[in-house]
Formats: C-alpha cells, sequence, structure tokens
C-alpha cells in the first residue's frame, strides 16, 4: 500500500534539505520530493533530521551479555575471551533468539536498520550438531525478523584454536571439522525478504591456510559477502609469521580471499603492504572503535586504507555500546588523538561508513541512499534534546555525528515499516525488559 513519509528535514547525501516528502511503495522509495513545506495529507510527519538507515556491518549478538562484566577490573582481549566462551557455552537456539530479538531490537531503537551478523556458534556443546545443523543460525534470522530490521548471516568458518592446532573444548561447537563441511552446511542457508545469507573466515588462527579458498570459492560462487577478522591482535600477526612467513593479509590474498565483496573486520596492525594489498583489491575495511578501545586493541589505519582504496564500514562488534553515530564519531576522534589533527573525514563521509558503505558491505547495495529506487530503509534523530539542540537544522550532518547519540533516535523506518516510533518500538513492547531478563537467564546458568 502506497504511504507517504514527511521529514522535516532529511540528509540527502551532500547536504541537509529541508521539507523532504518520502513516498514509499513494496518497500521502496518511489519518489523523493524536495521543497514540500508541510506534511502533505495523510503523510506521517517525522520530526528532527532523517537520515538512511544504519548498517552494523559487524555484530557478535551473544557479546550483548558481556556489557558490564567484563568491564570490571582489568585483563586482556585474551582474558575477555575467556568470559566470552563461558557465555557461548551456555546458549540454546532457544535462548539465543530470545536474546537476539532483544538485541536486534535496541539496534532498530539505535537507527539501525541491518546488522551483519558474523555467526560462529553453530553447534550443541561438544560440536554435536542440532537436529537441523542451522538451528542457531536460523534463531538469529528470526530474531531480526522479530525485531524488525534486515541481517546479513555472515556464516563463520572457525576449524582451529590457532596454526595447527585443533578447536579447544569452548571452540567444539563452532567447528564443522573442514571447510568442505563447513560448506555443506552453509549452503542449506537460503536467502530471503530481509535476509541475505553471507560468508566469514573468523580469522587466519581459526581457518587453515589450504582451506582459506574453499570459503573464498563459496562465496565467490553465490556473489556473497565475504568478511574476515583481520589484525586485530599482534599476537596473531607474529603466529602467522612465524607459522607462513607472511602477514595475515598476504596470506588472504595468496589464497584468494580477499577481493570487492569482501570485508576486513578490524584491520588494525597492518604493514604498508598489507595497506596496498587491501586498497589495491578493493577489500573494504569495518572499523569498531567502541570495541577496538574496549579491548585495548589500538588504532586502525583508516585514512590510510581509504586512500588506498578500501571503503569504510562501521560496527558495534562486542557491543560495548549500540550506537553507530558514537562509532562514526569515534574513527574521526581517535584518528586526531593519533595524528594530533583535525578533520581526516566531513561528516558526510563518517554518515556514508555508516549507511551507504556500510549496506553494500552486507550486501544491500540497494538501501543506505534516501533515493528513488531505494530501500525504504531511514531512521530520523531529534533536533531539539539536550544533546543536538542549537545548531542550525542546515549542520545536522555535523550534529548527528560529533553531538546525537543513539538516544535521539525517534524514528526507524524498515522497508517502508514504521518499526520505531517515537522512540518506542513497535514490535517489541519493553526493550530493556527483553534485555534484562534474556541476559539474566544467562548468568543464571552460571550459578
Amino acid at each position: 500500500m502506497p504511504l507517504t513519509y514527511w521529514a522535516e528535514h532529511a540528509w540527502l547525501g551532500t547536504h541537509v534539505e529541508p521539507g523532504v516528502a518520502l513516498d514509499v511503495s513494496d518497500g521502496r522509495l518511489t519518489a523523493v520530493r524536495t521543497g514540500v513545506d508541510a506534511p502533505p495529507p495523510g503523510a506521517v510527519p517525522l520530526r528532527g533530521l532523517t537520515l538512511p538507515g544504519l548498517a552494523n556491518a559487524h555484530s557478535h549478538a551473544f557479546h550483548r551479555a558481556l556489557r558490564g562484566t567484563v568491564q570490571v577490573g582489568s585483563g586482556t582481549f585474551w582474558t575477555w575471551r575467556e568470559v566470552m566462551y563461558q557465555v557461548a557455552s551456555r546458549l540454546t537456539p532457544d535462548s539465543y533468539f530470545t536474546l537476539a530479538r532483544a538485541v536486534y531490537a535496541e539496534m532498530a531503537l539505535a537507527g539501525i536498520t541491518a546488522v551483519g551478523e558474523f555467526h560462529y556458534l553453530h553447534h550443541a556443546p561438544g560440536g554435536v550438531p542440532y537436529a537441523d545443523p542451522n538451528a542457531m543460525g536460523e534463531a538469529l534470522i528470526a530474531a531480526a525478523g522479530e525485531a524488525g530490521i534486515r541481517i546479513t548471516l555472515l556464516d563463520t568458518a572457525y576449524l582451529s584454536s590457532g596454526f595447527g592446532e585443533p578447536p579447544n573444548e569452548h571452540q567444539r561447537r563452532f567447528s564443522d571439522g573442514t571447510a568442505e563441511a563447513w560448506a555443506e552446511r552453509a549452503s542449506l542457508l537460503k536467502d530471503r525478504d530481509g535476509v541475505r545469507i553471507g560468508a566469514a573466515v573468523h580469522s587466519v588462527r581459526a581457518v587453515p591456510a589450504d582451506q582459506l579458498s574453499t570459503v573464498a570459492q563459496w562465496a565467490a560462487d553465490r556473489q556473497a559477502p565475504l568478511h574476515v577478522h583481520l589484525s586485530e591482535q599482534t599476537a596473531e600477526n607474529d603466529a602467522c609469521l612465524a607459522a607462513h612467513g607472511r602477514t595475515p593479509t598476504r596470506l588472504l590474498a595468496d589464497h584468494g580471499v580477499l577481493g570487492p565483496r569482501t570485508t576486513g573486520v578490524h584491520n588494525t596492525h597492518l604493514t604498508d603492504e598489507d595497506i596496498a594489498l587491501l586498497g589495491g583489491t578493493g577489500t573494504g575495511t569495518c572499523m569498531c572503535p567502541t570495541t577496538e578501545r574496549d579491548l585495548a586493541d589500538g588504532i586502525g589505519p583508516a585514512v590510510a586504507l581509504q586512500r588506498a582504496g578500501s571503503p569504510l564500514s562501521l560496527g558495534s562488534d562486542s557491543h560495548a555500546v549500540i550506537d553507530l553515530l558514537e562509532e562514526a564519531r569515534a574513527m574521526e576522534l581517535d584518528e586526531r588523538l593519533r595524528s594530533r589533527t583535525r578533520g581526516h573525514w566531513t561528516a558526510a563521509a563518517l554518515l556514508r561508513a555508516a549507511t551507504a558503505d556500510g549496506h553494500t558491505a552486507l550486501g544491500w547495495p540497494g538501501a543506505g541512499r534516501l533515493e528513488t529506487g531505494a530501500l525504504a530503509d531511514f531512521t530520523t534523530i531529534a533536533l531539539d534534546t539536550v544533546r543536538t539542540a542549537g545548531p542550525e537544522p542546515r549542520l545536522g550532518a555535523e550534529t548527528a555525528v560529533f553531538a546525537a547519540s543513539a538516544a535521539d533516535v525517534r524514528h526507524t523506518v524498515v522497508g517502508g515499516r514504521h518499526v520505531v516510533r517515537d522512540g518506542a518500538h513497535a514490535l517489541i513492547p519493553d526493550v530493556p525488559r527483553a534485555l534484562t531478563d534474556s541476559i539474566a537467564a544467562l548468568h543464571r546458568g552460571n550459578r
């Protein structure tokens, strides 16, 4: 049924335009009309600044249960990982669905209309497949559907605990044994409305070098997105050099993993040659600044990567916070701290990373833009809160990136459907309670 939304102000990719009518039919924008000073009869008004929907290009939904817990005391990435394993060990298809539905609803409240779920928790404890070998992945797909957002399920090959080492006790749930077995199981998953199936190499330590090409070929045959954790930790780089005499980036290049459908997540500790390889092949980079700083991973060379030809996207990863505006802001501000200079990206460039380029990385090239023919996915940020009040509306992009937060999101529309209205989720009435209950149930399982 045709419908019109009226945006008080809308960011059209290069500038903020007042009074924009967004005509929707069959889940797509059929017209974007400017110069509309007041809501047309029957139109749904969106007061504030309307942006294309935000794309969360890297998520581990169950990590949301770690928020607060892993901030107690100190530690390293590797001690954090042990806590993560404990949470993973207690999840079932039912409890994962309940948790992920709440997490994806939190994303919708933050203006996120599509998520890339980097999914490696495949099997029952001990590594025994469920009766439906994709029960966990299907739980995530169903959760996104009930929360009202799109999902790209990046089904992940995770076969070893390190170079030449079998999976440890915790990782048996992740492993299919071989890349061929992974491909056979992943092939049972199918695209559908609101769902894309992609692939992932967990990391060069988790997929043996002689099996990398199997995962890459699976994705190539389907023209599907392919993601990989890349050089997040110096320890992984050192181990890769010891095992193969080359960096993780070079190892991926040598086995056909890099390319324009591939996204490296983090890309933190790279050599100049690595940067040239990623940029030269058009391989994307997904930066996750709030997780990278929470885990003390370091600041990746995003400026150099983009200059070399690597498109940038953003993700909330471990969900220390779920706020794509903060991820965009942090990418710029972290670079300022490292370089002691300002202005590496404009607000418009940071918004493109959070919208159009993020959707492209997830296999949704028709989303992330307010233009005729695009998917009708958009979000509205209030311009009258204590964070956003003051600047002129024409500076809405700068206000959104450098002042607003997820708390300022008032509306989220996905495929023309009003998922978040006036700051409330239309499908899940009490998202905080849903989060509290699903996380408490997991922690009770540890007592």
